[in-house]
């Protein structure tokens, strides 16, 4: 398996019930899971996907499509009716129960909704647990459970026992927990689901917040669609067993893959999971600064603006110019435009989600710029754009709103024909 994969599910199946097997070739010939009969159920009906390094894959569900389940097959919870899963170089299914014990303990843990703590031991005592299950010694597994606890917020709370914490705070100890077993995969179980609203929405943030320091490959189980729009890099959404659809959270939102990955993504708030880089276009209205403020005031005609952005050969921006500032150079015949392009661009990075694009929209005196990572503009945003995208329809005003009034074509057209009988800019020049 490629260094770059963590895990990796092959044609996974899960029958309970009686004729397990013969169920498995009835499904892989067609038949549905509603009419395998009774006594026998499908709940998971093969699943294939790789999780990468690093990467926070969220499996996404009603109750009764079978995530719980194929979570649970992942560690070995659950044995595999058919198919196959492979933790890094470990193929986990149909192996001796001690090898599969070795490789929870050293390669996967999991985190539980409702938090599983050993209710008379301290908080310390719980983060250490799998340590003390590895056969660390105490001083060494306290140090490390001391470790995580600060990590996660806890310290201070080490000598506590479950029954003095809120729900927040336990869930908290279950994570310390699992972070401090140090495996490569963790697996996550609705984690977050029986927790307040507030609190589950900073423990969202808090895992974030340690996934850009730990790097932890994590499998996340939900039924909320907005918490796996806002952890995962890819979703898995399932239906009845399968697998649906497999991308990010724009591909599920943007390009469902049927009717019910659809329904399901309609109550999405878009501004939170669509970035300013899934709503841009490429860049048109720009020039060098050796154009001058002829060549800006013609692009600027050409496509109807009033502005247009400066950049470099290499696409690094540098400001942006007004025409009627560039008109004003014209008209003394000077050729630099240096002197009149404004550094105060407003220019967002790419991965700026769409919630946060509104005010610099209406700051803008021109299409938001979108900036990449070297400073480059790779796109820009009209506002009628940034509007389309939540699903209304821009109105006339909004469309007249997207592009500040450009001088009257006549009035730069004037100039620029007295600037050539003038001397100061060749014909071939505004050709």
């Amino acid at each position: 398996m490629s260094d770059s994969i963590a895990l990796r599910a092959e044609g996974l199946f899960k029958v309970f019930g009686k004729h397990a097997d013969q169920a498995v070739n009835r499904l892989r010939e067609g038949t549905p899971r509603d009419q395998l009969g009774s006594g026998t159920t499908a709940a998971v009906i093969d699943a294939s996907f790789e999780v990468q390094r690093g990467e926070i894959f969220v499996v996404m569900g009603l109750s009764g499509s079978g995530k719980s389940t194929l979570i649970r097959m992942l560690n070995g919870l659950h044995d595999v009716t058919a198919g196959t899963v492979t933790i890094a170089d470990d193929t986990i299914t149909d192996i001796p129960a001690a090898k599969l014990r070795e490789i929870r303990r050293k390669r996967v843990s999991m985190v539980f909704q409702h938090f599983a703590l050993l209710p008379h031991r301290t908080v310390l005592d719980n983060v250490a647990y799998g340590l003390e299950i590895q056969g660390m010694p105490r001083a060494e597994r306290e140090a490390k459970a001391r470790e995580v606890t600060q990590i996660v917020g806890l310290a201070g709370w080490e000598d506590k026992v479950p029954s003095q914490l809120s729900g927040g705070m336990q869930q908290r100890v279950g994570l310390a927990r699992a972070l401090a077993a140090d495996t490569e995969v963790l697996l996550m179980d609705e984690a977050f689901s029986a927790l307040d609203p507030l609190i589950r929405r900073e423990m969202q943030e808090q895992l974030l917040e340690l996934q850009s320091t730990l790097g932890k490959t994590i499998i996340f189980i939900t039924h909320d669609l907005n918490e796996a729009m806002f952890l995962g890099d890819r979703i898995a959404v399932m239906r009845d067993g399968r697998i649906v659809q497999i991308g990010s959270p724009e591909d599920i939102l943007t390009d469902p893959a049927n009717e019910y990955v659809e329904q399901f993504v309609a109550d999405v708030d878009r501004t939170r999971v669509l970035t300013a880089e899934s709503v841009m276009r490429k860049p048109r209205a720009v020039v060098h600064p050796s154009a001058g403020p002829h060549g800006a005031l013609k692009i600027m005609r050409d496509e109807q603006l009033s502005a247009v952005y400066v950049t470099k050969r290499d696409r690094s921006l540098v400001g942006w110019v007004s025409d009627r500032d560039a008109l004003e150079l014209v008209r003394k015949g000077e050729r630099d435009l240096t002197s009149i392009v404004r550094e105060d661009h407003g220019a967002v990075p790419a991965d700026t989600s769409l919630s946060d694009l509104f005010i610099p929209a209406l700051e803008s005196q021109l299409p938001l710029g979108v900036q990449d990572d070297k400073g480059r503009l790779v796109g820009v945003i009209p506002r009628v754009t940034l509007l389309a995208t939540l699903g209304g329809e821009p109105d006339a005003a909004a469309q007249a709103a997207a592009r500040p009034d450009p001088l009257p074509t006549d009035v730069v057209d004037k100039a620029l024909e007295a600037a050539v009988d003038s001397g100061s800019i060749d014909t071939k020049e505004v050709q």
